[in-house]
């Protein structure tokens, strides 16, 4: 019988309800809940009169998307599901009314069949109060589906670039065309692939969410235990960080250069120490070909609970993207600008 993990919580069917306790204790200055839908995540500093409002939103136990991203010149709302599942119809719609500013509303999540039917119902709902809804799938996951197929691709770490942009043009208070067009561009120049090491397992089971050998990794692994593409030894940082290198750069043939950003992000437990070992990496395969580095984040931006493993997303920038990305954003667990 497998050993039940260890974690710091109460009750595990309360956890989610506990951290968002949490989460608005720690940041009143950038985080409020709408008025008994605690789900319902608002900025404090952002929704407007004129201005496209900015919706995201999926299951927990990714932190600190979504709840992180919500902030002045990033997301003005986040619905918050349960852990790995997606939040039910009512707190988005919530959401949605809490931020609409008669410009539209933009609905951006990734690409998760429960996260659809949910949020599809949320647009629906929100259409009835007068309010108009376009939604943005992400799908930066190079693993999850072939080139061809990309609108079958899951969303994961490159969600981070792709609020981002979207962020930055509704803060720019452009117009709900313009806003979706740069969402949609952001994801279309957005790649990324993770690697797996060991599971994660869940608050209201504490047991593993798949089985991996010791000695084993695994590259392509969803966020939530989705199997990857290919399983086999553990290998070294930089043949890690090259397999997933490889795997992006041929599908978006950058040229001499050209620019990006980089994201090298840990699923839960993989420390600093490594990720930056694969930034090394990362950096070393960019200057090789002649592709410059705009910016960087290394660090925990979408987790797996305490998955031990890693993404690289790239994001191929143009002027545009550079500048929807320097676009200054104060949230609670991200700054730029």
């Amino acid at each position: 019988m497998p050993v039940q993990t260890k974690k710091i919580i109460n009750d595990g069917n309360r956890s989610v309800d506990e951290m968002l306790e949490g989460i608005l204790a720690a940041h009143p200055r950038h985080l409020l809940s709408v008025d008994g839908s605690p789900r319902s995540i608002i900025a404090r500093d952002g929704p407007r009169p004129g201005k496209v409002g900015l919706v995201i939103g999926g299951g927990s136990g990714h932190e600190p998307t979504f709840l992180g991203f919500v902030g002045k010149g990033l997301a003005d709302a986040a619905a918050i599901g349960n852990v790995f599942a997606s939040p039910p119809p009512d707190p988005i719609v919530e959401c949605a009314k809490a931020v609409s500013g008669s410009a539209g509303v933009l609905f951006m999540y990734g690409n998760y069949a429960g996260d659809v039917m949910n949020f599809d119902m949320a647009a629906e709902m929100a259409a009835m109060d007068d309010i108009e809804v376009r939604t943005v799938l992400t799908t930066d996951d190079v693993a999850s589906a072939p080139r061809d197929q990309r609108g079958k691709r899951r969303g994961v770490a490159g969600n981070f670039f792709i609020f981002k942009a979207a962020g930055a043009a509704c803060d720019r208070m452009l117009s709900f065309d313009e806003c979706e067009r740069i969402a949609r561009k952001a994801n279309d120049h957005t790649f990324t692939m993770g690697v797996a090491l060991s599971p994660c397992s869940l608050p209201q089971t504490r047991r593993p969410n798949f089985e991996i050998g010791a000695d084993e990794m695994e590259i392509g692994m969803g966020i939530h235990g989705e199997p990857g593409i290919a399983r086999g030894k553990l290998r070294t940082a930089d043949e890690i960080t090259d397999e997933m290198l490889d795997r992006i750069l041929a599908e978006m043939a950058p040229s001499r250069g050209d620019k990006v950003a980089v994201l090298v992000n840990s699923l839960g437990s993989t420390p600093l120490m490594e990720l930056y070992i694969m930034n090394r990496r990362v950096k070393q395969r960019l200057d090789d070909i002649g592709v410059s580095v705009h910016a960087t984040w290394v660090g925990n931006y979408c987790t797996s609970l305490e998955m031990a493993g890693a993404s690289v997303t790239l994001e191929h920038l143009d002027d545009e993207l550079q500048t929807m990305l320097d676009h200054p954003c104060d949230c609670a667990m991200f700054r730029a600008g």
